[in-house]
Protein backbone atom coordinates (compact mmCIF):
# COMPACT_ATOMS: atom_id res chain seq x y z
CA UNK A 1 0.00 0.00 0.00
CA UNK A 2 1.81 3.57 -0.85
CA UNK A 3 1.06 6.89 0.57
CA UNK A 4 -0.61 9.18 -2.18
CA UNK A 5 1.93 11.90 -3.21
CA UNK A 6 0.50 14.76 -1.63
CA UNK A 7 1.39 13.43 1.49
CA UNK A 8 4.61 12.81 0.32
CA UNK A 9 5.09 16.77 -0.95
CA UNK A 10 4.08 17.89 2.77
CA UNK A 11 7.22 16.60 4.66
CA UNK A 12 9.42 17.87 2.01
CA UNK A 13 8.17 21.36 2.14
CA UNK A 14 8.31 21.61 5.77
CA UNK A 15 11.85 20.47 5.66
CA UNK A 16 12.86 22.70 2.96
CA UNK A 17 11.14 25.74 4.74
CA UNK A 18 13.32 24.75 8.38
CA UNK A 19 16.24 24.62 6.20
CA UNK A 20 16.24 27.42 4.91
CA UNK A 21 15.18 29.46 8.06
CA UNK A 22 18.44 27.84 9.81
CA UNK A 23 20.46 29.14 7.21
CA UNK A 24 18.73 32.58 7.20
CA UNK A 25 19.22 32.89 11.00
CA UNK A 26 22.56 31.18 11.03
CA UNK A 27 23.42 34.47 8.17
CA UNK A 28 22.33 36.48 10.39
CA UNK A 29 24.15 35.46 13.65
CA UNK A 30 27.20 35.57 11.46
CA UNK A 31 26.24 39.10 10.51
CA UNK A 32 25.43 40.54 13.77
CA UNK A 33 28.76 39.43 14.73
CA UNK A 34 30.45 41.43 12.01
CA UNK A 35 28.66 44.62 12.77
CA UNK A 36 29.25 44.08 16.69
CA UNK A 37 33.46 43.62 15.47
CA UNK A 38 33.44 46.62 13.16
CA UNK A 39 35.13 49.53 14.28
CA UNK A 40 33.11 52.14 15.81
CA UNK A 41 33.31 55.30 13.69
CA UNK A 42 35.18 58.22 15.41
CA UNK A 43 33.65 61.48 15.91
CA UNK A 44 35.98 64.48 15.25
CA UNK A 45 36.98 67.34 17.44
CA UNK A 46 33.16 68.89 18.59
CA UNK A 47 35.16 72.19 18.50
CA UNK A 48 35.17 75.23 20.50
CA UNK A 49 39.16 76.48 20.35
CA UNK A 50 41.34 77.68 23.27
CA UNK A 51 42.44 81.19 22.84
CA UNK A 52 46.61 79.61 22.61
CA UNK A 53 46.38 75.48 21.58
CA UNK A 54 47.67 73.06 23.88
CA UNK A 55 49.03 69.72 22.55
CA UNK A 56 46.28 68.08 23.78
CA UNK A 57 43.80 70.27 21.89
CA UNK A 58 46.24 69.57 18.93
CA UNK A 59 45.72 65.77 19.64
CA UNK A 60 42.09 66.27 19.71
CA UNK A 61 41.95 68.16 16.51
CA UNK A 62 44.24 65.89 14.64
CA UNK A 63 42.41 62.72 16.26
CA UNK A 64 45.75 60.94 17.24
CA UNK A 65 47.61 60.97 20.76
CA UNK A 66 49.51 63.68 22.61
CA UNK A 67 52.73 60.90 21.87
CA UNK A 68 52.06 60.19 18.27
CA UNK A 69 54.96 59.35 15.93
CA UNK A 70 55.37 61.60 13.01
CA UNK A 71 53.88 59.45 10.47
CA UNK A 72 51.09 59.15 12.42
CA UNK A 73 50.48 62.71 12.72
CA UNK A 74 51.30 63.36 9.01
CA UNK A 75 48.83 61.11 8.17
CA UNK A 76 46.07 62.38 10.83
CA UNK A 77 46.69 65.49 9.19
CA UNK A 78 46.52 64.27 5.38
CA UNK A 79 43.11 63.12 6.52
CA UNK A 80 41.32 65.97 8.27
CA UNK A 81 42.75 68.42 5.73
CA UNK A 82 41.02 66.55 2.77
CA UNK A 83 37.91 66.87 4.46
CA UNK A 84 38.40 70.24 5.35
CA UNK A 85 40.37 72.16 2.75
CA UNK A 86 39.53 75.52 1.36
CA UNK A 87 39.50 74.48 -1.84
CA UNK A 88 36.71 71.45 -1.49
CA UNK A 89 34.39 74.04 0.34
CA UNK A 90 36.03 73.79 3.60
CA UNK A 91 36.80 77.12 5.97
CA UNK A 92 40.65 78.81 5.97
CA UNK A 93 39.77 79.10 9.77
CA UNK A 94 39.70 75.35 10.25
CA UNK A 95 42.49 74.82 7.67
CA UNK A 96 44.88 77.13 10.07
CA UNK A 97 44.00 75.59 12.92
CA UNK A 98 44.40 72.25 11.55
CA UNK A 99 47.93 73.27 10.22
CA UNK A 100 48.52 74.83 13.49
CA UNK A 101 47.65 71.84 15.25
CA UNK A 102 50.04 69.50 13.07
CA UNK A 103 53.15 71.94 13.88
CA UNK A 104 52.47 72.24 17.64
CA UNK A 105 52.42 68.03 17.39
CA UNK A 106 55.28 67.41 15.80
CA UNK A 107 57.38 69.86 17.87
CA UNK A 108 57.83 73.39 15.77
CA UNK A 109 56.58 76.44 17.59
CA UNK A 110 54.53 78.78 15.59
CA UNK A 111 56.80 81.38 14.54
CA UNK A 112 59.81 80.34 14.89
CA UNK A 113 61.98 80.07 12.20
CA UNK A 114 64.09 77.05 10.81
CA UNK A 115 66.93 79.17 9.67
CA UNK A 116 70.24 79.47 12.37
CA UNK A 117 69.84 83.29 11.74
Amino acid sequence: MSLPSSFMASPMIMFSAVGAAALGARQLIKSWQAFKAAPRVRRFYPGGFETTMTRREAALILGVRESAVVEKIKEAHRRVMVANHPDAGGSHYLASKINEAKEILMGRKKGASDSAF
